[in-house]
């Protein structure tokens, strides 16, 4: 317990200012990739998406390797690396004269995203399993209320220049990376360490507990269409809402933190009691299909104020993703949970590789044709998807565990 008492709060307080790093330049990048490139909005929409998947190429591969270092030499020189990493990457990015230099960052940025395998690691070595749904849900609030800090900052310093935001990222990172350096507990007992083999760091060797484990194939199948469904947010959120509702950097920051904000009471107060109350099955068929409702009630927003109308249901998704990522560590042991989280964060990185180029794409697409809701259509489809998954395979699975057991 001294453990969790020590450790849980720091990793929390890593994933907040992570995500306030990353939702503080959302609402700048489409003025900056304009500035740069010299290209309309609706071709500023595909650079972002190339830029986004940039940044998942660098995760996709990142991933397992970090969540294998620490199992091999413990969480912390990980989380520790990654920090600053991240405060360097975005130093380096607030002073790019280019486009070019923005894809780098946004590479640099890829392996130092890939931290949360090893931050999800050590809430899950110091919780047991029956509490994982809700530390998980935890480190969503935590990413939450980052979304509520982040873009609100990121247009209000945006009266500074679109070079603001990313300095004060490096700044937080930055001291984020000095408290883990002086506080953080590493978490990895010594007796649970396993050698360090590239053979186990990548993405196949990091889901192989997965295939031999009750239903996780189609666990993990709904999964990533649902991560897929869910970027429509951070690959097409700025861009949309310029083009569709004509929103400035202001207008989108504060969209964003209330969309944070809504997320945040949901995984703090609803997502625990959620999955004690029903399951972490039945309360992933709860996130996903709020969800995809709204994304399906985004295509025909017109107003500013429908978003906000949205919003409050939009937030029940977040019930989604920590149900999902406690099923799968149930069905995974102690020794290999560095693993399980990085094999997580690889396949949230293939999704993240497809979806800004795909789902920017439909936006641009449709916008040139007088229809800027193409991504969102695209969302609710693949949430469709995963919402049948889960129903007519996962959970019928789950229930006949449950009454052999």
């Amino acid at each position: 317990m001294q453990f969790h008492h020590r450790a849980v709060p720091i990793v929390l307080s890593a994933i907040l200012i992570d995500s306030i790093g990353f939702g503080i330049v959302m609402p700048v990048l489409p003025r900056l990739i304009v500035e740069l490139a010299h290209v309309s909005l609706e071709d500023a929409a595909r650079i972002g998406g190339y830029m986004l998947a940039a940044y998942a190429v660098t995760q996709f591969f990142a991933g397992p390797i970090l969540g294998t270092l620490g199992d091999s030499f413990g969480r912390r020189p990980v989380l520790l690396f990654s920090m600053l990493a991240f405060a360097a990457d975005y130093a380096f990015m607030a002073a790019a004269p280019s486009i070019a230099w923005l894809f780098v960052g946004r590479m640099i940025a890829g392996v130092a995203g890939a931290s949360y395998g090893p931050a999800n690691a050590v809430l899950a070595d110091v919780t047991p399993p029956e509490k994982r749904g809700a530390t998980f849900g935890l480190m969503g609030a935590a990413f939450g209320i980052g979304f509520i800090l982040g873009p609100a900052m990121g247009g209000l310093l945006a009266g500074l220049g679109a070079r603001a935001p990313f300095i004060a990222a490096a700044v937080l990172a930055g001291l984020n990376a000095l408290w883990i350096l002086t506080a953080l507990p590493e978490t990895m007992l010594p007796e649970r360490r396993r050698a360090f083999r590239w053979g186990n760091a990548h993405v196949f060797a990091a889901f192989r507990p997965l295939l031999h484990a009750g239903n996780a194939g189609w666990l993990l199948l709904a999964a990533f269409l649902w991560q897929f469904a869910h970027m429509v947010y951070p690959s097409t959120w700025a861009f949309w809402s310029e083009i569709a509702l004509g929103w400035d950097e202001e207008a989108i920051g504060w969209s964003l933190a209330a969309s944070g904000l809504a997320m945040a009471l949901v995984q703090t107060l609803v997502t625990g009691r959620a999955i004690k109350r029903w399951g972490e099955e039945r309360t992933v068929v709860l996130g996903i299909l709020a969800g995809g409702s709204v994304f399906l009630g985004y295509v025909f927003v017109r107003e500013g104020w429908m978003v906000y109308a949205l919003i409050p249901i939009s937030a029940f998704q977040a019930l989604a993703y920590p149900s999902i990522n406690a099923l799968l560590s149930r069905m995974t042991d102690a020794q290999h949970q560095g693993a399980l989280q990085g094999g997580m964060a690889s396949l949230n990185s293939v999704a993240l590789i497809l979806a800004p180029l795909m789902l920017s794409q439909a936006l641009a697409f449709g916008a040139e044709r007088g229809f800027p809701a193409g991504n969102f259509v695209f969302a609710a489809t693949l949430a469709l998807a995963a919402l049948l998954i889960v129903v007519l395979r996962v959970v019928p699975r789950v229930k006949e565990v449950s009454v052999a057991d």
